[in-house]
């Protein structure tokens, strides 16, 4: 009797399940990040002016740590989002698991993501054809960093960065608005919160064509830099100095360049 009481009360307690679920996908994801995502190191050692040949696995294998990577560096400040959903939920008389309830709401917004991933993968192997990327997937042109460092300042002042923004900042403004009941609901909810997450910070994303692909320090600057933004109480404010930031290290990479 006492371990199904003992169940029933964990079964009740979704926020703690989901929260440290989401808690040990993260932590997952950032370890296989810093295994190296399944790459082979020795990469970086071969020849830079030779493209990497493009496998089916080897395509795979990319597509994994890009979305691993979006996983790593999104989820945590789309937890707030998801938490306070699965306690509506619970709430709610008609909600009969809140908790899976929540996990399609996250299934949701991981396949925004990994339809970002294959864009990513079609872009870094674009980048690779034309000898702008490395074999170990790194900026080889100042240029293309300068253009991608200018172009993300000036997109963190545009009405659609704003606008998206402004949803990833107050998750009760996004649900209140979007609400939908029933599983179903809960997937749509979760497709349209992570589209407004990829329409916030995509180019964002960019940047690690700039620093290179898996640049652990640069991961994690951006995702720090993802989470202060959504979080802080002046995120906004923040998103416009980082846009400064960008806009003036782009021109300077340009000129450095035109001049050199």
């Amino acid at each position: 009797m006492a371990e199904l009481l003992a169940l029933e009360y964990l079964l009740r307690r979704d926020r703690l399940i989901v929260g440290v679920g989401l808690a040990v996908v993260v932590a997952l994801a950032w370890a296989y990040l810093a295994t190296g995502a399944g790459m082979d190191t020795d990469m970086a050692n071969m020849a830079m002016d030779m493209p990497m040949p493009w496998s089916p696995f080897y395509a795979a294998l990319v597509f994994v740590m890009w979305w691993v990577m979006m996983i790593a560096m999104m989820v945590p400040s789309a937890a707030p989002t998801i938490l306070l959903f699965t306690t509506i939920r619970r709430k709610q008389a008609t909600s009969v698991n809140p908790s899976a309830e929540a996990w399609l709401f996250f299934g949701g917004y991981l396949l925004v993501w990994a339809g970002f991933s294959l864009f990513a993968i079609l872009t870094q192997w674009g980048l690779e054809r034309v000898g702008l990327l490395s074999m170990a997937m790194a900026n080889t042109s100042p240029v293309l960093g300068g253009v991608i460092l200018l172009a993300a300042g000036l997109y963190q002042f545009t009405p659609v960065k704003h606008a998206c923004l402004r949803y990833c900042q107050s998750p009760v403004l996004f649900l209140s608005r979007y609400w939908q009941p029933g599983a179903g609901g809960a997937l749509r909810m979760g497709l349209r919160h992570g589209g407004y997450c990829l329409g916030c910070c995509w180019f964002l994303m960019a940047l690690l064509f700039v620093s290179g692909v898996m640049n652990l320090v640069w991961i994690a600057g951006i995702a720090l830099y993802v989470a202060c933004e959504k979080l802080l109480p002046h995120g906004r404010a923040f998103s416009r100095a980082a846009g400064v930031a960008l806009s003036a290290s782009g021109v300077f990479l340009l000129a450095r360049a035109f001049i050199a």
